[in-house]
């Protein structure tokens, strides 16, 4: 299967000025993901989609292709994922260059391990699901059998529909969350129907102890606390 792997990077961050790029524990933070991506042995190719010029001198610095500058109306803060993705598809097919999927990795979410990314991969290409995300689990105080939402009365309803809410913790089904790690779904469905997920998401299970997804200056002193706390 040829695989696109996606790494965007878009130059403006208002939550963490410069992110991409900025220094963590000594590298930008997008080599990280760009570390990872280059050891894994199932993506056929690795870019950076980005309109950022120190963007591009950083990123083909650490040996990442930019084959293209990213246009200005699709790297604002409105612009869906999926448009920058889609585009990035595009641009390869008018070059004749074809590929089975797309595996979006996100510099924001740097803790990912290259064993992870490859089993991702390796499960996304056997359950033939026309996606795959990363996910964690969700602590059982915001599984949405105890959640709420509210009614037309103004009184609150389970969110799920039920009529009775389920009394005992250890009956609550397991749900997840998307952890924003990894997102692999097929071409065919990114250009055909516009969606990330398809008709069929598999999924698998990320660490919590490397989850961060860096958006506020909080999330980044988080990171680097994580990095200081394994180099003990």
């Amino acid at each position: 299967m040829k695989i696109l792997a996606i790494i965007p990077a878009r130059g403006g961050s208002k939550g963490v000025p410069g992110k991409n790029i900025k220094l963590l524990n000594g590298k930008p933070l997008i080599a990280y993901t760009t570390e990872i991506a280059l050891q894994s042995k199932f993506l056929t190719e690795v870019i950076v989609s980005t309109e950022d010029e120190q963007i591009i001198d950083v990123a083909k610095s650490l040996g990442i292709k930019v084959p293209f500058i990213r246009p200005e109306h699709l790297a604002q803060d409105t612009t869906p994922t999926i448009d920058v993705i889609i585009h990035a598809l595009e641009w390869y097919e008018n070059q004749n260059i074809f590929f089975d999927a797309v595996c979006l990795l996100q510099v924001t979410s740097p803790f990912r391990t290259v064993e992870f990314l490859d089993k991702a991969i390796e499960k996304f290409i056997v359950s033939d699901c026309d996606s795959l995300v990363s996910v964690q689990k969700v602590p059982h105080e915001y599984n949405p059998h105890w959640t709420f939402e509210v009614n037309s009365a103004g009184t609150l309803k389970i969110a799920t529909g039920e009529t009775e809410i389920i009394p005992r913790r250890q009956e609550l089904p397991t749900a997840y969350h998307r952890d924003g790690s990894i997102y692999i779904t097929k071409s065919k469905v990114l250009l055909e129907e516009h969606s990330l997920y398809g008709k069929s998401t598999a999924f698998i299970e990320s660490e919590p102890d490397f989850y961060v997804n860096i958006d506020t200056l909080q999330d980044w002193e988080k990171a680097e606390e994580m990095i200081q706390n394994k180099l003990k």
